[in-house]
């Protein structure tokens, strides 16, 4: 009897544990729609100090029977520390032998300890890298902007080994092709996804039912018109320009919900302080998936600020609640959005992000939920995941026929 594939995923989380970030989202995805012909092992970190670090221990996710190895114990990922975590986790790699039929990984560093580990590799872009490098602001934001010769010297390097690179962003995936011609037939745009099962729209009337019913709880106007903001609190999603911008609305009954955290928490509550919004925002910290598809239901309009992106699963999300998108003019998500189901902003301004946000609540008619449904629909986890894998079982099938003939 043949042996079933085996899928191993790296990446620096515990899936089990509380975290944010679309990278996290897609990897659990990946890992409860995949079919039952293949064996998935995810190489992550550990939450808790008593977990066995470095052993594989059996475990299930999302109904999933899968094997799982902490490298090491990462108490909350939301935060950065003064050494990065990527580091710290290629580091833990380095020496270890995980060859298997595939592997994925998520970001390109860990791919270090790969080197000469047999079996199909793939490497997942989730970011414009070029725009991510030449990002103004905070060079902290991410550390490889400090040294962009030596990223690309090491990206150069490490893109050979693998078989796919796949980006969730159309200029990226040009980008790479151009880079690199010499493997450029490796490289390919693929859909980003998000789980159909729990991001889903409600009937007009639940909708209004569980806003109101939200106000309340929030000591609000039952008239509030709900603006959501979900994501890290990092540089990269840029809160502070959305806090400016609800300022800059001056639209009685609106009120801001913030789902996520990270380091830039004490800095959002200091401006929303000095720009006198406490009582016009909420800050919810990390929320469970299920309490954020609530959010999206419930949710007028959802908002994206971001200096630079991919194409984030949380827009995905949105646009299956049924709820319209404002976004800065970043990633991917302008390409999905037509003129029913969001704004682009041109400038990535208060003043900008305030009159779109304007038009989106005082002209709902405009932004119908069907249209938002409509347009995240090629998206849907199980179609899109579904055919990754089938194409990856072919391409086993003949690796191992071809053994056997």
């Amino acid at each position: 009897m043949m042996h079933k594939p085996v899928l191993t995923i790296f990446y620096q989380f515990n899936p089990w544990h509380s975290t944010i970030g679309g990278i996290q989202t897609l990897i659990n995805t990946f890992i409860k729609y995949a079919p039952s012909e293949f064996d998935v092992r995810l190489v992550g970190t550990g939450s808790d100090r008593n977990q066995s670090v470095g052993k594989w221990q059996e475990a299930e996710l999302a109904g999933r029977e899968i094997s799982f190895l902490p490298l090491f114990t990462l108490e909350n990922d939301n935060f950065r520390s003064f050494l990065p975590t990527t580091i710290k986790y290629t580091t833990a790699l380095l020496g270890r032998c995980f060859t298997s039929d595939f592997m994925h990984f998520h970001r390109i560093e860990p791919s270090l300890a790969a080197w000469k580990w047999q079996g199909e590799k793939t490497l997942f872009i989730h970011n414009d890298i070029n725009t991510q490098m030449k990002a103004q602001g905070d060079k902290n934001a991410i550390l490889w902007r400090r040294f962009p010769a030596a990223y690309f010297a090491l990206e150069s390097l490490l893109v050979r080994q693998f078989s796919q690179i796949f980006s969730c962003n159309t200029d990226s995936a040009q980008l790479y092709k151009q880079r690199y011609p010499l493997i450029q037939d490796r490289v390919a745009y693929i859909k980003n996804s998000f789980d159909n099962e729990i991001f889903y729209p409600w009937t007009q009337i639940q909708q209004e039912v569980q806003r109101r019913e939200l106000a309340k709880k929030l000591n609000l106007n039952e008239d509030t018109r709900f603006i959501l903001f979900a994501g890290r609190l990092h540089p990269q999603k840029d809160p502070i320009l959305l806090v400016r911008a609800l300022a800059a609305l001056n639209q009685p009954n609106t009120h801001l919900l913030i789902a996520g955290d990270g380091e830039l928490a004490t800095a959002l509550r200091a401006e929303i302080s000095q720009l006198k919004l406490s009582h016009r925002v909420t800050m919810l910290g990390a929320v469970a998936r299920d309490e954020l598809a609530q959010l999206h239901r419930i949710s007028n309009v959802f908002v994206l600020s971001s200096a630079y992106e991919g194409l984030p699963l949380v827009v995905l999300e949105a646009l299956a609640s049924g709820t319209p998108v404002v976004t800065t003019r970043c990633g991917e998500t302008p390409k999905l959005l037509s003129s029913d189901n969001g704004v682009v902003c041109e400038q990535r301004t208060p003043e900008c992000l305030a009159d779109a946000l304007r038009q989106v609540i005082l002209h709902p008619e405009n932004y119908p939920g069907v249209s938002c449904v409509r347009a995240a629909e090629p998206y849907a986890a199980r179609t899109v995941i579904r055919d990754v894998y089938n194409e990856m079982f072919v391409r086993w099938e003949k690796r191992n026929f071809s053994v056997v003939g």
